[in-house]
């Protein structure tokens, strides 16, 4: 186990190793990269951060596809879609089990979304007693899924029944962070990098455990909270940059 200090300075090297616009070749992140209008990013980030689970070459492969889809122009397709169009998704297939009908689903809920709202910075607003993204999201959610069921609401993860919501806390780091580094975006200018979170899955988690940064063993939102405690400490101004440290360390395996 390394010291405070150490282990600081030895995370703040791996993140600055990871922080580099390589990291994006072979991420999903490239998908939004491909983009230059802010809501063109925002739902093809989105998108891309939903369906984010499993081989990374097979997420982008099929994030490409939805892209297809919507031409090449998301917030255009968002905004213009016919019901022909949508009819002609529903049956298609999408990534393991988002499939066109969830995939019709969001394209309605992000119609009505952009016809009341500039971007979707607005519906994740962190209020001032808050201190992370863990009510946020539950506001994002409810107004991204409204109040009749559907099977598209199980693509949206809920902090409140102790899901990680690690691709939505991704996608926030993808649209939050500013360190102009080339790899995040920054388009949100409201919203303080200070709230974000690690995304946390087996990789991350696995990590912290043997670097000693949590204790808990489920990959859940306690997990995530505990985690922020440990994180902050480096960095309480932008905690998401060891996000890089530990998925770096994951992916050599440099630990193990």
């Amino acid at each position: 186990m390394l010291n405070f200090e150490d282990l600081k300075n030895f995370l703040d090297e791996k993140a600055d190793q990871y922080n580099t616009p390589d990291f994006i070749e072979n991420d999903p992140l490239q998908i939004p990269h491909r983009f230059s209008l802010q809501q063109d990013i925002e739902i093809a980030g989105f998108l891309a951060a939903t369906i984010s689970w499993g081989n990374r070459k097979s997420i982008i492969n099929s994030a490409e596809k939805m892209l297809d889809i919507m031409g090449n122009s998301p917030y255009d397709f968002v905004l213009n879609y016919s019901e022909k169009d949508l009819e002609s998704i529903q049956d298609k297939s999408i990534h393991r089990t988002f499939n066109g009908e969830d995939f019709a689903y969001f394209i309605r809920q992000f119609n009505r979304i952009y016809k009341e709202n500039e971007s979707l910075e607005t519906l994740f607003m962190v209020r001032d007693s808050e201190t992370n993204f863990h009510h946020a999201i539950e506001r994002f959610r409810s107004h991204f899924l409204e109040k009749e069921k559907h099977r598209s609401h199980k693509h949206v993860s809920s902090p409140y029944k102790n899901s990680s919501a690690k691709r939505i806390i991704m996608f926030l780091r993808w649209m939050v962070r500013q360190d102009k580094r080339g790899v995040d975006f920054g388009i949100w200018k409201d919203i303080d990098q200070k709230y974000l979170s690690i995304p946390l899955d087996v990789h991350t988690g696995n990590i912290s455990r043997k670097l000693g940064l949590i204790t808990r063993t489920q990959n859940d939102w306690k997990t995530v909270e505990e985690l922020d405690v440990a994180i902050r400490k480096f960095d309480e101004k932008d905690p998401a940059k060891y996000d890089y440290a530990l998925f770096g360390l994951g992916v050599t395996k440099e630990l193990f």
